[in-house]
């Protein structure tokens, strides 16, 4: 997975955007998966780390964002699943597969 240490002028918060950016570009869905527990971890850990300050609203803000991305790419994943098996299931049902 991403590494904490990987340098992007992007990255504000690399305890968890690293894991986060390598999520959303990941193009593999068997991988999709696995990115989006990894991100999911890095940032429940951040937010436990950061739960008892108050100097961190920037960070919580972003984490917010994240979350609902990941959330968005999660729902689509599992939608993709279901088209899937739909258009699977009538083109079978057209050709008449026994193996179907």
């Amino acid at each position: 997975m991403a590494t904490e240490d990987s340098p992007s002028p992007h990255i504000l918060y690399p305890h968890w955007q690293n894991e986060y950016q390598a999520t959303i570009v990941e193009l593999d869905r068997e991988k999709l998966s696995q990115r989006v527990e990894a991100a999911e971890t890095a940032i429940y850990t951040r937010l436990q780390q950061i739960s008892q300050r108050s100097d961190h609203s920037a960070e919580r803000q972003a984490i917010e964002d994240a979350v609902a991305g990941l959330r968005i790419l999660k729902e689509r994943q599992s939608g993709f699943s279901r088209l899937g098996k739909e258009v699977i299931r009538q083109r079978c049902d057209k050709a008449d597969f026994e193996l179907c």
